[in-house]
């Protein structure tokens, strides 16, 4: 199936042409077919005669209803532009023209009805000037007559060529359906309308409703009139959502495929054409219209804010209206869907500069290079998708930057705390502001730093100059006399506390027993040496006497023994080497 609206100024026989085409009535309300005028968006569709189907999104062409017209054109690739033989260019046909060049609509026909009424030539002649420029100007053209069906071979034949130039979809694209209508059918429940651009939709996905975020599982799935299991983009399709309410859900939402979408309220965009613009505008995408607060970047470029959180990706085309001037501004290019806050001096001017180097093709090699560090599953949210493995990416220039950073202060820590065990991971992260700690190994790997039960170090063992004289006093003392401790008072004279035993342990300067007690590196041996030369079982007394040494010193080393396996305690509390 493919999908064609129309455009045109109104009463220049956009309906007739459609039920012409289809034998189908575009009008959905009664008013509109009492009146003879379209107010709201209508949709036919018809098989050609090679068996290709075609959808159309038949819109308003009154000014009044102009939001109700971009709503339709909106997600749709190709359009029958139709001008009246009798009336010639009129004033909604240049806004048509302005909203279609703004999104960037190429393919189409130009259609000039009434050919009956009046000499065609003349309308098409200035169709074709006021087309001159813009992303239309080769449309075919096609004359017609509503009333005596003359051309209309023409136009079927015109209309099949062009629907097999355009380009494919993607079947494979996440699911982004604009919602163009929603009803309720007496049974079933919530309806909604909207034309598929890209992906599937199969009855039973899991979809959700933006910017709500509402889940929205696929009930049913209907096109062109028929029951289906799913359906391929391009289509017209109507979605029985289970479990939505009608006040839940409304033209200009969306369904998405979970988690596979940014909403933003904030984006960067190039303008076309570059213009000074009204500080407050509507933003048009899809079928939503947004209210957009505009910031100028640069001369082509700027940041809109939106009152509404839009599911948009680098690259998107979008159109910016002036609705109270009723005119159609300009279009824009979605560059950047998370951008950085502008709060410090001058940030404006370098977020200029970057964009103009960024041209609306999501590239997730850049993206990550101006990020410096990007989840995975956000980069392919915005629509540049890595081929590198996340779950989080760092660019080689900012991973350098890190590595650099963190060796800086690695450095800082050491100096202020000389004594302790390395430099606490969690600090490490918080310094470098990292989004993730699962981030920091590789980049302590990268800075020459080993990373070990939650502590940084770089395998240097070195005590101050201060703490080490203190401790080889302390080693001095205990190569005469192995067993015998210094005492606290004999510590704190050299001005050693835990923090410099455990340091010196660290270093493999001591053997620490328990807090303010430290022996000799090589203290376990010596003490099985003379333990072996008692007879066993031996009592705590023996075991004092052997190693010379008093039982502060005695009891947390045999304790020490028997945890490493080295001695056993007996029941009756006498101890026994294993041998």
């Amino acid at each position: 199936m493919r999908v064609v609206a129309t455009a045109g100024h109104v009463d220049h026989g956009k309906s007739t042409l459609i039920r012409r085409l289809t034998g189908m009535e575009p009008d959905r309300w009664a008013e509109e077919r009492r009146r003879g005028l379209t107010l709201d968006l209508g949709f036919a569709w018809t098989e050609l005669a090679d068996g290709c189907s075609v959808a159309f999104v038949d819109v308003p062409g009154h000014e009044r209803f102009v939001p109700n017209m971009l709503a339709g054109v909106g997600p749709v690739p190709a359009v029958l532009f139709v001008v009246a033989a009798d009336e010639g260019w009129m004033p909604q046909s240049d806004e048509h023209l302005d909203a279609l060049h703004a999104l960037g609509v190429s393919d189409g026909l130009l259609v000039i009805t009434r050919s009956d009424l009046a000499d065609p030539e003349p309308a098409l002649e200035q169709a074709r000037r006021r087309l001159r420029g813009t992303s239309l100007e080769q449309m075919p053209p096609v004359l017609v007559s509503g009333r005596t069906g003359a051309g209309f071979d023409e136009l079927a034949e015109a209309l099949d060529a062009m629907l097999h130039r355009l380009p494919p979809a993607d079947a494979d694209a996440d699911v982004r359906l604009w919602i163009d209508r929603a009803f309720v059918i007496t049974g079933a429940g919530t309806v909604v309308t909207g034309t598929l651009q890209g992906g599937a939709l199969r009855v039973g996905d899991q979809l959700a409703i933006t910017p709500s975020g509402l889940d929205a599982p696929v009930r049913a799935l209907h096109a062109l009139g028929t029951a289906e299991e799913s359906i391929a983009a391009p289509a017209r399709v109507a979605v029985n959502l289970r479990g939505v309410d009608l006040d839940q859900v409304r033209r200009g939402h969306a369904l998405i495929t979970p988690g596979r979408w940014l909403t933003t309220d904030v984006l960067d965009v190039r303008l076309h054409p570059s213009a000074d613009l009204p500080r407050e505008l509507v933003l048009h995408i899809g079928s939503a219209a947004v209210p957009a607060r505009v910031r100028p970047l640069g001369t082509d470029t700027a940041r809109l804010t939106l009152r509404e959180a839009l599911p948009l990706r680098i690259g998107d085309r979008a159109l910016l209206r002036d609705p109270g001037g009723h005119q159609v501004r300009g279009g824009v290019t979605v560059l950047d869907v998370r951008p950085p806050p502008l709060r410090r001096r001058g940030a404006a001017r370098l977020r200029a500069e970057t964009l103009s180097g960024m041209d609306g093709t999501p590239d997730w090699a850049d993206e990550l290079r101006r990020r410096g560090i990007a989840r995975a599953d956000e980069l392919t949210a915005m629509g540049a998708t890595p081929s590198a493995a996340g779950p989080w990416l760092v660019s080689e220039q900012h991973r350098a930057a890190l590595a650099a950073r963190l060796r800086e202060v690695f450095a800082e820590h050491r100096r202020a705390h000389p004594l302790h065990e390395g430099m606490p991971s969690g600090a490490a992260t918080r310094a470098l502001d990292l989004p993730d700690p699962a981030l920091l190994p590789g980049i302590a790997a990268e800075a020459g730093l080993h990373l070990a039960a939650g502590r940084l170090s770089d395998g240097t063992t070195a005590l101050p100059d201060r703490v080490a004289r203190a401790v080889e006093a302390v080693r001095s003392g205990l190569r005469e006399h192995p067993f015998r401790a210094p005492t606290a008072e004999q510590l704190a004279e050299l001005g050693i506390g835990d923090r410099e035993l455990a340091a010196a342990e660290r270093t493999g300067a001591l053997l620490r027993l328990g807090p303010g007690l430290a022996l000799l590196p090589d203290a376990e041996r010596a003490a099985l040496h003379r333990l072996a030369e008692l007879s066993e079982p031996f009592t705590l007394s023996e075991a004092k006497r052997a190693l010379d040494t008093t039982r502060r010193v005695a009891v947390p080393l045999l304790e020490m023994l028997a945890r490493r396996g080295r001695t056993r305690r007996l029941p009756d509390g006498t101890h026994r080497l294993v041998r």
